[in-house]
């Protein structure tokens, strides 16, 4: 008794010191120090665009151009990262879109949506996405179909479905009041913009507070464990995808808003660039870790990127490859905190560790 109290004691004593001068690096080293760097990072690409375009990027105008921009991407990405954290990935979100935009704008849901109002027109968008996301779920989670192959297939049918629909020729929004709701404003801020603010809100609480965000994660951590757990992982990765299917609506919505039509060449690359700002943002592609801040960042890093590159009349192909390194980059950081998290502990922690459990134990 004397000398393992003793043992633990002396545990304690070397333990405190470390804490102490540790605390900033395993602090860093997390959640918070992931978002710092993102944040670091975006004013680096503001910096740089204020020194590259001077007043033209700096203008009230650009930067709610830039918010404008990164919203419709912005609620697709929210989507993936609850897909991403539960295990998953989905390379049709781009052509989910364009199905939903040319679906919600065919000539007969146009005219229904003339009388009973533009509702109709963002419920049969919402209604698409989430079909399609109800497809996708139900063959991966109960058809055991690799989350890859399904997507791809989704991609090229959604596609493809949407040039059958539209003919291959773009369908005008005619429906009044739509375009002019959501292309409006709120106390000078685009109705888009507060829309995207409300998903990453929601998205946020839905993840972090939630008992459906804490079994995203877990089926994402571990599907046996999770399944053991008495977590339903069927049930609940579908609802994963259906979610992701009714953030592609509404994106869809958006997309009309802002371009007043609909079309099958909407959402073309969406699935890349969603999956980027995620990865970056901090969330593990592996699934069991997943972060709304950091998403969030990442969309505004890449369309700030974006725009910088614009305004410089820098071609896109150095966008493409800007944001190529930008990936890789992240992916190696995501690596290295995952080998510091998974290196075993030091001693004196050890012991203090398993005297916790022990005594938890007892």
């Amino acid at each position: 008794m004397t000398g393992s109290g003793a043992g633990t004691a002396e545990g304690v004593r070397v333990d405190r010191p470390e804490s102490g001068s540790g605390r900033w690096p395993v602090l860093l080293s997390g959640a918070t120090g992931r978002n710092l760097g993102l944040v670091l990072a975006l004013l680096l690409l503001c910096a740089v665009g204020a020194i590259t375009a001077g007043d033209r990027f700096v203008d009230f105008g650009n930067v709610m151009t830039v918010l404008r921009l990164a919203s419709v991407i912005g609620v697709v990405s929210v989507g993936m990262t609850f897909v991403i954290a539960g295990g998953g990935i989905d390379l049709s979100v781009g052509a989910i879109v364009a199905l939903a935009s040319v679906w919600a704008t065919t000539l007969a849901t146009q005219r229904i949506a003339t009388d009973y109002g533009w509702v109709v027109v963002v419920t049969t968008a919402l209604a698409v996405g989430a079909a399609c996301g109800l497809i996708n779920g139900l063959l991966i989670a109960y058809g055991r179909i690799a989350p890859f192959i399904v997507t791809l297939a989704m991609l090229a049918g959604a596609r493809g479905l949407a040039e059958m629909i539209a003919g291959k020729k773009t369908q005008i929004v005619t429906v009044p009041g739509f375009v002019d709701f959501f292309s409006g404003r709120v106390l000078g801020i685009p109705v888009l913009v507060i829309i995207f603010a409300a998903v990453a809100v929601g998205g946020w609480i839905l993840l972090n507070r939630t008992t459906f965000g804490r079994r995203t994660l877990a089926v994402g951590g571990n599907v046996e464990a999770a399944r053991l757990a008495g977590i339903k992982v069927q049930r609940h990765t579908t609802m994963l995808y259906v979610l992701l299917g009714l953030a592609c609506g509404l994106a869809a919505i958006m997309l009309l808003a802002r371009t007043t039509a609909g079309t099958s060449t909407h959402g073309q690359l969406y699935e890349l660039d969603a999956i980027a700002a995620v990865v970056i943002g901090g969330t593990l592609l592996s699934g069991g870790r997943g972060t709304i801040v950091g998403t969030v960042l990442g969309v505004l890093i890449f369309t700030t990127l974006t725009n910088v590159f614009t305004l410089n009349d820098l071609d896109t192909s150095t966008q493409a490859v800007a944001k190529g390194v930008i990936i890789v980059v992240a992916v190696l950081l995501q690596q290295r905190f995952a080998r510091r998290s998974d290196s075993p502990p030091h001693p004196a922690r050890a012991g203090g560790a398993g005297g916790a459990a022990g005594s938890s134990g007892t």
